[in-house]
């Protein structure tokens, strides 16, 4: 399993602190990043805000922070101008349905229809953080990097 960072100084103090514009605290994006770092294959990158993992060449997690509305986007599909941090991921099937409709802290951006976020706060569980990571991972992922996790339950 093979796993490379090409900005491991990917990091900030969060909306209203110093660091760049759009970017999650360090604290959220080290959480994230222990998440999909235990997966085989991935990429992190600096995405156009924010940072981003990848497996191969699809975007499972995206993490960022929104602030004065910005960036747009995803201030309109989390319905917040912040200043909030907020991760993207992928879902399907009967999962995707529930997240769709959960509510707080889940909301549907409408760029890709597979797509979900949730708000990052105090309160977030991180064990069901790096589940979902893990299950967006198994959406994109080669079928052959996928059977090499353990997954309670999976079929």
């Amino acid at each position: 399993m093979k796993n490379r960072s090409t900005d491991e100084k990917v990091a900030g103090s969060g909306p209203g602190g110093d660091a760049p514009a759009g970017e999650a605290p360090h604290q959220i994006v080290a959480k994230i990043r222990a998440a999909c770092s235990a997966l085989p294959d991935v990429i992190e990158e600096r995405a156009w805000v924010g940072t981003r993992w990848k497996v191969r060449s699809h975007t499972f997690a995206h993490v960022l922070a929104v602030d004065g509305g910005w960036p747009q986007a995803y201030a309109k599909a989390a319905g917040n101008d912040g200043p909030i941090s907020l991760v993207t991921f992928r879902s399907q099937g009967i999962e995707l349905d529930v997240l769709g409709r959960a509510g707080h802290p889940f909301f549907r951006p409408v760029w890709f229809p597979n797509i979900v976020g949730m708000i990052l706060d105090e309160n977030s569980d991180w064990d069901e953080v790096a589940e979902l990571l893990t299950e967006s991972y198994c959406v994109l992922a080669p079928r052959k990097l996928v059977d090499l996790l353990e997954r309670p339950g999976a079929q």
